[in-house]
């Protein structure tokens, strides 16, 4: 049976993979505002990462993976409070699709294939 997205909301699957990012205010780029956080899942379009702050809807964040991969920019969708006074932050990527190399490893693509030595 084929997934309805009105209902959810989401476009894509998400998996329960833990990215440790560097977050911050799309207008605060830079070391200062940054926090380094993880995420609780990641898809092709958006995220769900924890925060020590609330956000709110709309904010234009940037979710940048701490080995240097590729910058997701994006908007949050949703900010709620945790048990643990963290918050949980639902954020849609904007304009493309992201693959972080923990999502291709995931879902068993190869990122690169070996290199073939000259014996080979």
């Amino acid at each position: 049976m084929p997934m309805d997205h009105t209902l959810s909301g989401r476009l894509g699957r998400r998996l329960p993979i833990v990215v440790i990012v560097r977050l911050a205010r799309a207008d605060r780029a830079g070391t200062q505002g940054e926090e380094r956080t993880y995420t609780d899942n990641i898809s092709t379009h958006g995220a769900r990462v924890f925060s020590r702050h609330p956000w709110q809807p709309g904010d234009e964040v940037m979710v940048t993976p701490l080995n240097d991969e590729t910058t997701a920019w994006g908007n949050v969708v949703y900010c709620q409070k945790l048990p643990d006074d963290r918050y949980g932050i639902g954020v849609k990527f904007r304009n493309r699709l992201i693959t972080w190399s923990a999502m291709r490893r995931y879902d068993g693509i190869q990122i690169s294939p070996p290199a073939k030595s000259k014996s080979d």
